[in-house]
């Protein structure tokens, strides 16, 4: 059968099983629009007949009780997990930096080329400290940026793991974060220090938005938001505007991959996303170590 019935375009989607009918509910699988006649409900959302009856549309019955999110991935029972690793891991760091104090901060902050007088040498990205890209994503020493930016985790992040599965979802930070430093490292200041999870959160942001327009929810609200967001980010000062726009790109990229991936090579595609993202990230690396040394 044709899972996409002739119908008016312009008009609002009809059931491929039944085209008279006008419906707003959709696949969680497959994305096909169905009626309340052939909706069966899920873990998350609704599926329709051919999905459950296939596993996961694709003809393997074996895969039948296993639901799948959005982009493919696994439906968890807990579906913050990764998040709640995250925050976990943010407030341990911010603890050692409580305890441990400045010298802890020097050496995990993002910065490209600098002689630091705390360690009496030359420290930074360029120097070959490309750990500090990483590491500085979870580092917090203001008990207002930790807190904001874990509850930009929880909420956000709260509504995009269930859509793309821990696995992805995990990709899609470590590549938000890692994007947020290399913009800061290219553009900033070789000694101007950065720290934070807000390329995280922004990356998270960007991911959202794409996630809307795929289910076609309303973007106004999400428009607002986002707007909102970069209005604070270059209005107020001592913000690393680099990490927030690096974040925000790469997590949108990212996931424009991960829920737009065709069926058939879905796997090949989303993971070379996620991998040239990487490359790409590693050539700025290189190129700007090498302009600095």
């Amino acid at each position: 059968m044709d899972p996409r019935p002739s119908s008016d375009p312009s008009g609002p989607p009809r059931c491929y099983r039944h085209p008279e009918a006008e419906t707003g509910i959709r696949c969680t699988r497959c994305d096909k629009p169905i009626c309340t006649r052939c909706m069966i409900s899920a873990s998350v959302g609704f599926q329709c007949p051919d999905c459950v009856r296939d596993g996961s549309g694709t003809g393997h019955a074996a895969d039948a009780n296993q639901p799948r999110t959005l982009a493919g991935g696994k439906v968890a029972s807990d579906d913050r997990l990764v998040t709640k690793i995250l925050i976990g891991i943010n407030l341990a760091v911010f603890l050692a930096v409580l305890a441990a104090g400045d010298r802890f901060v020097d050496e995990l902050v993002l910065i490209g080329y600098a002689f630091s007088p705390g360690l009496g040498e030359v420290v930074g990205v360029a120097d070959g400290e490309w750990y500090r890209l990483v590491t500085s994503t979870v580092l917090h020493q203001e008990i207002w940026h930790i807190l904001f930016n874990v509850l930009g985790l929880w909420v956000i992040g709260g509504i995009v793991e269930p859509e793309l599965g821990r696995i992805r979802y995990a990709a899609l930070c470590l590549l938000s974060g890692l994007s947020g430093s290399v913009l800061a490292y290219l553009v900033a200041a070789p000694n101007q220090p950065s720290l934070g999870a807000s390329g995280v959160v922004y990356g998270l942001i960007g991911a959202w938005v794409v996630l809307a327009r795929r289910r076609r929810h309303d973007m106004r609200p999400v428009v607002l938001f986002v707007a909102l967001s970069l209005l604070m980010t270059f209005t107020r000062p001592g913000i690393s505007w680099e990490a927030h726009v690096g974040g925000l790109v790469a997590g949108a990229l990212v996931t424009y991959a991960l829920v737009h991936a065709p069926r058939a090579r879905r796997d090949l595609v989303q993971y070379g996303a996620c991998g040239l993202v990487l490359l790409l990230d590693l050539g700025i690396v290189l190129a700007r170590s090498a302009a600095l040394t």
